[in-house]
């Protein structure tokens, strides 16, 4: 999407961020930033998963403000 001019977003949670970096430039997508949140996530309470919900919304906007 970033490509036909859509700003994006994408999350990725710290443990993957390398993994992410390797696809953005495989992808020639090296000017879409992620936005990182703390990883894990499989194992959070509801109240746990709302603030990193938080944390990915801020990101998001932080990104898509560029």
């Amino acid at each position: 999407m970033e490509k036909r001019g859509v700003p994006t977003a994408v999350v990725v949670t710290d443990a993957f961020l390398h993994e992410a970096d390797v696809q953005r430039t495989a992808l020639g997508a090296e000017r879409l930033e992620p936005v990182v949140i703390t990883h894990p996530l499989s194992t959070l309470t509801d109240e746990q998963i709302a603030a990193r919900a938080a944390e990915a919304a801020s990101g998001a906007r932080r990104v898509l403000a560029r």
